[in-house]
């Protein structure tokens, strides 16, 4: 039996079969999840996406959404999950749920992809920090499989080696796609032979890795390999994103090809906001969430529109509130708003009206936004 369930927005669920349960290091874990015959189109997904699982956890339900680390070519839900706490719901998941359960799984979505162009010869750079390995796997796997002339680069940190998961995984494709492929291990809590390798991602060290790893390029002889770089990825918690995004900005990649993922809570703004805007006071917001109307008014535009509701104790949906997730997305149904940074919606949501509230300043004395949007 399929259920929709409202979660942001109305989603659909089904009952799926964990074909596969693996312990990956202390903290982490691994679902494999059997797809039916019935179900292949509706899990039809890309790289970098994710599903919702929904469980008990200490008899009440739980909604968490996990990266899968399976490529669409292998026709199957994988899924890298860390335990964040001993008694914490993600522990309850590994305890209680075993190969053989079923559990209510959505149906794909996010927004953390990038364009196929298999006939082009591409680079591609990405950077994780523990378990938001989870979706560049994805990427790079499919990448590999469907980009003959793409090559990749992977720095990749963790505390320490016992923390570091899919190595296995990682040096299988290096040894079938060592030409085009690179993976390089940092560790900020170990002593490594080569210092170079100690310390966190950030943007001292993408500096040196530009200045000591992507410095020649044996395909173009007048320039680096940075200077070819066409995308990078990037996923881990929002300070790294933070740092490593506008440290990629500074040394000359375009925003709209640095792509990320997030995978916490995270309150900042990716990039530095550049505009000024004339104050506005007293500003009366209708809502509508829920099915439900609600009133609220913001004493200034001087904070994003998200922030003062969540202030007012309004149940609006957010996650990231950095402009990344999507939860926050509604339909801009009267007033004028400045949409700032967007990693989300597309250029036709955008024109029908669709803004991130987290992301969103109020430019006039009244606005009436829906988040129902289905």
């Amino acid at each position: 039996m399929e259920q929709q369930i409202y979660k942001g927005k109305l989603t659909q669920f089904h009952w799926l079969k964990v074909t596969k349960k693996e312990e990956l290091t202390k903290n982490t874990f691994s679902l494999e999840f059997e797809i039916p015959e019935n179900l292949h189109d509706n899990f039809k997904f890309e790289a970098g996406q994710f599903v919702s699982v929904k469980f008990q956890s200490h008899g009440e339900d739980v909604i968490n959404d996990y990266s899968m680390t399976s490529a669409p070519y292998e026709k199957k839900i994988s899924l890298g999950i860390k335990v964040t706490s001993p008694d914490g719901a993600t522990s309850q998941l590994f305890k209680n749920y075993n190969e053989g359960d079923e559990l209510l799984v959505s149906e794909p979505s996010g927004r953390f992809t990038v364009i196929s162009k298999p006939h082009e010869f591409r680079t591609i750079v990405g950077f994780a920090a523990g378990i938001g390995i989870t979706p560049v796997l994805s990427h790079f796997k499919n990448i590999l499989h469907n980009e003959p002339r793409t090559r990749l680069f992977l720095f990749f940190g963790n505390k320490s080696s016992a923390d570091l998961i899919y190595q296995e995984t990682l040096n299988n494709l290096v040894k079938t796609y060592g030409d085009r492929l690179q993976v390089f291990y940092f560790f900020s809590q170990e002593k490594t032979a080569n210092s170079f390798f100690h310390g966190r991602l950030d943007a001292k060290k993408l500096n040196l890795i530009i200045n000591q790893i992507l410095h020649l390029d044996d395909t173009d002889e007048e320039s680096t390999i940075w200077d070819a770089v066409d995308d990078v990825l990037i996923c881990g918690k929002g300070e790294m994103i933070k740092t490593l995004a506008n440290a990629c900005y500074d040394h000359g990649i375009p925003k709209k090809n640095i792509h990320f993922e997030l995978f916490e809570e995270f309150n900042d703004d990716i990039y530095p906001i550049e505009k000024e805007f004339p104050l506005v006071e007293n500003i009366a917001v209708e809502l509508t969430m829920f099915g439900k109307e609600y009133l609220a008014e913001l004493p200034t535009n001087e904070e994003k529109i998200l922030q003062q509701l969540l202030i007012q104790k309004l149940p609006v949906p957010y996650s990231c509130k950095s402009g990344i997730c999507g939860s926050c997305e509604c339909i801009l149904e009267e007033g004028e708003v400045e949409l700032l940074e967007n990693e989300y919606l597309t250029e036709k949501e955008e024109e029908k009206g669709h803004i991130l509230a987290c992301m969103s300043i109020a430019k006039s004395k009244k606005i009436k936004l829906n988040f129902d949007l289905s």
